[in-house]
C-alpha cells in the first residue's frame, strides 16, 4: 500500500516526529460514514462533531493505504454530558450495526455504560459504579472513582498498537497495557482481535454529542 509519512503534521501537532493528520479540519475527505445515518458526522472549525443516531465514520483516505497494523494514533476529544462513543482500530467499512472487525477504545465520561474513557470494550474496562450499579460481566474490571476525562473539556487520547501489546493513555496516564493472548482475547465480541485494518469514529446514540480534533496517526515499523 501506498505509504505517506511526512516528518510532522500542520494541525496541532508541530513537532510531532513522523505523525500524519487524518483529518483535514474542514471536511470528511478520507473519511466515509456507515450507510446508517451518515448525517451524524459532520466537520466545523477544524472540529468533527459526531451527534445523532447511531453510525460509525470510517477512515478510508491514502494514508498507508488505508490500512494500518502497528500504530500510534493520537488525537483529542471532548465529550458532553451523557455522551458516549468511541475510537475503533483494527477495523473495516461496514454499512451499518455495530463493527464486527476490530477494537474499540471507549469514550464516555458520564453515560449510563459503566465503562468510561480508556477501556477496550469488552476486554479491559475502566468502570465506574454508580450507586446500585454492578460490574460489567466481559473481560476485566478495573474499578475506579472517576473517568480519565471531564465533560466539556478536550482531553488527549493515545492509543498504541505494537506486536501483540495494546496501550491506552488519556491526558498521559495509561488507563490500560493489554497483551493479547496467542489465542486470541477470549472476548464475547467475537471479531475483536488483532489483525490490521482502519480506524472508525462512533456515533452512539441521540442524544450523545462528542467532539473530536487533531486526529493523527504515526506508522510504526
Amino acid at each position: 500500500p501506498k505509504d505517506i509519512r511526512p516528518s510532522n503534521v500542520t494541525n496541532g501537532g508541530q513537532g510531532e516526529e513522523g505523525f500524519v493528520t487524518l483529518l483535514n479540519g474542514k471536511n470528511l475527505d478520507g473519511w466515509t460514514p456507515a450507510k446508517e445515518n451518515p448525517d451524524s458526522f459532520s466537520v466545523k472549525d477544524g472540529v468533527l462533531i459526531v451527534k445523532g443516531p447511531r453510525s460509525h465514520l470510517f477512515y478510508t483516505g491514502e494514508v498507508n493505504g488505508g490500512t494500518f497494523k502497528d500504530f500510534e494514533l493520537k488525537l483529542q476529544a471532548k465529550t458532553l454530558p451523557q455522551a458516549n462513543s468511541g475510537v475503533y482500530f483494527h477495523t473495516k467499512y461496514q454499512a451499518e450495526g455495530w463493527p464486527n472487525a476490530g477494537y474499540e477504545c471507549q469514550v464516555n465520561a458520564t453515560h449510563g455504560d459503566p465503562k468510561k474513557t480508556g477501556s477496550l470494550y469488552g476486554v479491559v474496562n475502566v468502570v465506574v459504579l454508580e450507586e446500585g450499579q454492578r460490574e460489567p460481566r466481559g473481560g476485566e474490571n478495573l474499578v475506579r472513582d472517576a473517568a480519565p476525562n471531564k465533560d466539556g473539556e478536550w482531553f488527549d487520547y493515545h492509543i498504541i498498537v505494537k506486536g501483540r501489546v495494546i496501550t491506552l493513555k488519556g491526558n498521559g496516564e495509561t488507563t490500560v497495557r493489554y497483551t493479547e493472548p496467542a489465542r486470541g482475547p477470549g472476548s464475547s465480541f467475537i471479531g475483536r482481535k488483532l489483525s490490521e485494518g482502519t480506524f472508525a469514529i462512533q456515533a452512539h446514540d441521540p442524544g450523545s454529542e462528542i467532539h473530536f480534533r487533531n486526529i493523527r496517526v504515526k506508522v510504526l515499523d
